[in-house]
């Protein structure tokens, strides 16, 4: 696993962590950037394992 790989990885794993208590206190509609950003990196994560 590359450096680039990890840094993708964790960055969507706090997104998410960060998106579950944002949208646990203030509701879906205000932590639905950080849920999309992280779905996002995990997607940018899987595109590049397969390469």
């Amino acid at each position: 696993m590359k450096l680039l790989d990890i840094i993708l990885l964790s960055l969507a794993a706090f997104f998410v962590i960060i998106g579950i208590y944002e949208v646990m206190t203030v509701g879906i509609g205000q932590a639905y950037w950080l849920i999309m950003m992280a779905t996002m990196l995990f997607f940018a994560y899987t595109l590049r394992k397969k390469k």
